[in-house]
């Protein structure tokens, strides 16, 4: 079983690409089995970001190293939090913190006008100075509530509301979440270039 190393500290990331890889014969790790420690994210880009931590990852451990770039942006706030999602509300936010001020943020803007779409970007090297990294990225679209619901996922999830589903992201089961959200359309992305440039000898 080939072995990857999952360049995220992130508990819920590491709990969803766990599912998320579940039918695959590769054995994700997480980069603290490797005392990784996190790579400084000066990318301006959720790609340019997850190539630095997948490189950072993988020169560490000496794997090959797959990361994962994701936030939301908000369309009437110009993007934002996009790329600075986990640390919205300051160094070391907590998810209640961020989804706070995100609401801060949002209280004069009326409900049309509250669009927004996660999104993922994945990079996956084989060697740390992999000069043809496969990096692929997807986006889910929604809109902000005025007040959170649910009790699944992390982040955002209970603040994103699944216009098709009638719910938050937070309310979804994690087997349908794992098949709608921005992450899962990113993997099914990858999945499709890792048969097209790898020969999918790796995969069930």
């Amino acid at each position: 079983m080939k072995k990857i190393v999952l360049a995220s500290g992130n508990a819920g990331k590491l709990r969803e690409f766990s599912q998320l890889f579940a039918g695959w014969d590769i054995q994700v790790l997480p980069q603290s089995e490797f005392d990784v420690p996190g790579a400084e994210e000066t990318g301006l880009s959720f790609i340019e970001n997850a190539l630095i931590k997948a490189r950072h990852a993988s020169r560490i451990s000496g794997l090959p190293a797959l990361a994962d770039d994701s936030g939301l942006a908000v369309d009437a706030l110009g993007g934002a939090p996009g790329i600075y999602s986990a640390r919205y509300a300051g160094p070391g936010a907590t998810d209640a913190e961020n989804n706070r001020k995100l609401l801060e943020a949002l209280a004069e803007v009326p409900d049309e006008r509250r669009n927004a779409s996660f999104h993922c970007a994945l990079a996956f090297v084989r060697r740390h100075d992999d000069p043809v990294p496969l990096v692929c990225s997807a986006l889910w679209r929604g809109r902000i509530l005025r007040e959170a619901a649910g009790e699944q996922g992390f982040g955002y999830d209970p603040l994103f509301f699944v216009e098709s589903q009638g719910m938050t992201s937070a309310q979804l089961s994690r087997e349908l979440k794992n098949r709608l959200s921005h992450r899962a359309l990113a993997v099914q992305q990858f999945e499709a270039l890792w048969r097209e440039t790898m020969g999918g000898s790796d995969l069930v």
